[in-house]
């Protein structure tokens, strides 16, 4: 169940850039309204690493490593190398060729739990520097939510229908025990040519290609059939973009420091 308005009850959920997640209502809000901003991406500047729903493998896989992390294997695209530091943000916005998941694209708006009442509603993130008084795109008209609250209620809607059949998918896999750890790492050269020492770049969870070979052949079927088998081929070939990474960190550091100093 879904609201966009504020009730008592008890709100949980902590999530990545939202600072200030407030339940939309015509009281607290009823004067907002939001205007474009020039660097509207900015607040994804710090952060590395971005969750993604697994229907969104495909097309993020032409940009960034799809991996997965943590206890829950959360799936995310990798953006940068360092934890503060996206390769993707250029002057607060997006290189014009990178996908940009749903998870950014919801932004200012996310769904809270009301655990009181046993239903989701529909928040604001106050905090945002797009959204204030007198905004260009009003978030309520004649004291109801506007066209542009109401889309964000669909969109949101419908992130939560794609979170939960991501959940299922990575337990799909679990189950199948198709997950191993790996590892992303570089080997810089040395001053006179020979290969330096191994960096580790990250440590995550991905599918295990010998444990996919190792399959029944009737449960490859079935993950074909379901469309999990091209989600994990997506997965894979993404991880070719690891590389990908490597160079515009270095090209970010050269611009950086026009001086190279040896290592």
């Amino acid at each position: 169940m879904t609201d966009t308005t504020s009730q008592a009850g008890a709100l949980s959920g902590n999530v990545l850039f939202y600072t200030q997640p407030e339940p939309i209502s015509i009281e607290a809000h009823g004067k907002l309204g939001v205007t474009p901003a020039d660097k509207p991406y900015a607040f994804v500047a710090q952060t590395n690493i971005v969750p993604l729903t697994v229907t969104e493998f495909a097309p993020a896989a032409l940009s960034y490593p799809v991996i997965f992390v943590g206890e829950l294997k959360q799936p995310v695209v990798a953006m940068g190398l360092r934890q503060n530091d996206n390769l993707f943000i250029d002057n607060g916005d997006f290189r014009p060729e990178a996908y940009i998941p749903a998870y950014i694209r919801r932004y200012p708006f996310v769904f809270a739990n009301d655990d009181t009442q046993n239903r989701m509603i529909l928040c604001i993130d106050r905090a945002a520097n797009f959204v204030g008084e007198g905004g260009e795109i009003p978030l309520f008209e004649n004291g109801q939510p506007s066209e542009y609250v109401n889309n964000a209620m669909e969109f949101c809607n419908n992130f939560e229908q794609e979170r939960v059949r991501t959940e299922s998918f990575v337990k799909l896999l679990t189950d199948l025990d198709l997950f191993e750890t790996r590892e992303a790492s570089f080997t810089p050269r040395n001053p006179d040519g020979t290969p330096g020492q191994v960096q580790k770049l990250a440590e995550y969870f991905a599918v295990s290609e010998d444990k996919l070979k190792a399959l029944p052949i009737e449960k490859l079927a079935e993950l074909r059939d379901n469309g999990a088998l091209g989600q994990i081929y997506a997965h894979l070939v993404s991880l070719l973009g690891w590389d990908r990474l490597i160079a515009m960190a270095f090209a970010r550091a050269a611009t950086e420091t026009p001086v190279a100093a040896n290592a």
